[in-house]
């Protein structure tokens, strides 16, 4: 049974853009195919909340090899977009000089799958930042359906 949604994904509207790609890379240092994240759509540090949006593409390189046919959004780079979801988060707000390297993953699953066309929704919740340590809870939606759901914990490098 899935977790409670940290945000109701009826509530979230993907038009709604507060940050686009330049400002990602202000606090992102992600560049070409690694950038995960195309827009943020939420920024709440009173919430500790913040929410990405990826569009999947058919043209991606991913495409042709996972899985030949018919192409499904790897879940290791699910796993990036959560982190660089969080990453955009953690910099913005405390304005650490560096970045939010991996620290590892816990409670990951896959839920459903993300193909071609589909707007990719990553909602991240704080669960603690400290100065050198951050942990989020993440849930990944494809319309109200939850596709990725999985903690993030990342150290500052």
């Amino acid at each position: 049974m899935p977790p409670a949604f940290i945000v109701d994904p009826k509530e979230i509207d993907i038009s709604h853009i507060v940050a686009g790609p330049d400002d990602i890379r202000k606090y992102n240092p992600h560049r070409f195919e690694v950038e995960q994240v195309h827009a943020i759509l939420r920024y709440d540090t009173e919430n500790q909340i913040c929410i990405g949006l990826r569009h999947i593409r058919p043209d991606e390189w991913w495409c042709a090899g996972h899985i030949p046919g018919r192409p499904i959004f790897p879940g290791v780079l699910m796993c990036e977009y959560a982190a660089q979801t969080c990453s955009y988060y953690f910099m913005r707000s405390t304005g650490f000089n560096g970045f939010l390297g991996f620290g590892g993953l816990e409670n990951v699953k896959f839920r459903g799958t993300v193909v071609p066309g589909d707007d990719f929704v990553m909602v991240t919740k704080v669960v603690e930042i400290r100065p050198r340590r951050a942990v989020f809870n993440c849930q990944g939606f494809v319309k109200d359906q939850m596709a990725y759901q999985g903690t993030i914990l990342g150290m500052a490098v």
